[in-house]
């Protein structure tokens, strides 16, 4: 697939020639979070960003699952990798029959949802669209560059799906808040970035660094940074006495999953900071879009990870031979902690999610192109 030009949409009378992309920091660039081109799916390595800025070369949709397994991208770049890969897969299975193929797609897409288990339904959410839109094309001859723009045009859904929450949030913050984020919520990073910045509206940041993989203190701040907002990293320790000093006016975070009871499952430390907000009387806004199909947590299965990667950093263990490690990727933050959900329908109240089903009419990683 080419290197994406500027894309042209109709807005009225006049043509619109910005990318969705346009004006977001480096790593929210279609190019830079999974592209394929050529029987290969790049992925940049967000093990290293920012210390260095390389590339993972995936040449089969195995090399893609692996990539998401081992947090070769984070955060919702698996969601585009996925679907990257399922393009890969069409191009391996590009000498087979039809039928063929259509088996080959499917087993692939299993493999690819399953690579982290938290994400498994979003992931099948990706997988069935994709599936879905292959067999809508009579003509499978260019399938894996078909699938590609199909993935660049839901990527644009779902950028302009978290703008809309960004719409909502951005109100929710007094001017000269001091927000204080958790983890790397990728998009709607991006989109409260750019919609703050087009307002004028004046914020400042707070990123705990996000152990083991530093995402608050190595993605979050970047993007913030890179998009002209001011932001300090505090380690994850730090976040009491932030609050106690009057530091903090606000949280959010994004969510891996927003269950229908309102409970939140986020990368793990989350819970601890939303105690810490409702014990010093400030609110939590959790953004993203609901899993009207999860009821609650006990749906969800929380992935443990290699014990090794909270011992170590960036492969090099810094502790001595025989201490243990232990590191659930995720926890569980209830409703009671949540002083609202934002979604691209609106703020809703975490004990009133059966509202926002009811009036959601589309899915949301997924689009028909």
């Amino acid at each position: 697939m080419k290197r994406r030009p500027k894309q042209g949409t109709k807005k009225g009378d006049k043509k619109d020639m910005t990318r969705f992309d346009e004006g977001l920091a480096f790593m929210l660039q279609a190019e830079n979070v999974a592209w394929y081109e050529k029987g290969e799916v790049r992925i940049l390595d967000r093990r290293i960003y920012p210390i260095r800025i390389d590339f993972v070369s995936c040449k089969t949709h195995l090399e893609v699952r692996d990539a998401i397994r081992n947090m070769v991208t984070q955060s919702a770049g698996p969601y585009t990798a996925c679907s990257m890969g399922m393009a890969l897969a069409a191009y391996e299975s590009r000498d087979k029959s039809r039928e063929e193929r259509e088996a080959y797609l499917k087993e692939a897409g299993q493999v690819l949802a399953h690579a982290r288990p938290t994400t498994v339904p979003r992931m099948q959410q990706i997988v069935e669209g994709c599936l879905a839109y292959a067999h809508s094309l009579e003509d499978w001859s260019q399938l894996d560059e078909d699938l590609a723009r199909y993935t660049l045009a839901s990527m644009e859904n779902r950028y302009n799906k978290i703008d809309q929450v960004a719409s909502y949030l951005l109100p929710l913050f007094s001017e000269g808040d001091r927000v204080l984020t958790q983890c790397f919520g990728e998009t709607i990073v991006g989109m409260m970035c750019r919609r703050a910045k087009e307002e004028g509206k004046a914020l400042e940041f707070v990123c705990p660094e996000t152990r083991p993989f530093l995402q608050g203190a190595r993605f979050t701040a970047s993007v913030i940074h890179e998009m002209g907002f001011p932001v300090t990293v505090i380690t994850d320790n730090m976040v009491a006495e932030k609050m106690a000093k009057g530091d903090i006016d606000v949280f959010t975070s994004a969510a891996d999953s927003i269950n229908l009871d309102g409970s939140v499952i986020n990368k793990v430390g989350t819970l601890q900071i939303a105690i810490l907000a409702k014990h010093f009387g400030l609110p939590y806004f959790v953004t993203g879009i609901p899993d009207i199909y999860t009821k609650d947590s006990s749906q969800v299965e929380i992935e443990m990870r290699n014990p090794f990667e909270s011992i170590s950093f960036l492969g090099q263990g810094h502790t001595l031979e025989g201490v243990q490690g232990y590191y659930p990727a995720f926890d569980i933050t209830p409703a009671n902690l949540v002083s609202g959900v934002v979604t691209d329908l609106g703020c809703f109240s975490p004990y009133d999610l059966d509202q926002y089903a009811k009036k959601m009419s589309d899915g949301f990683y997924h689009f028909a192109v």
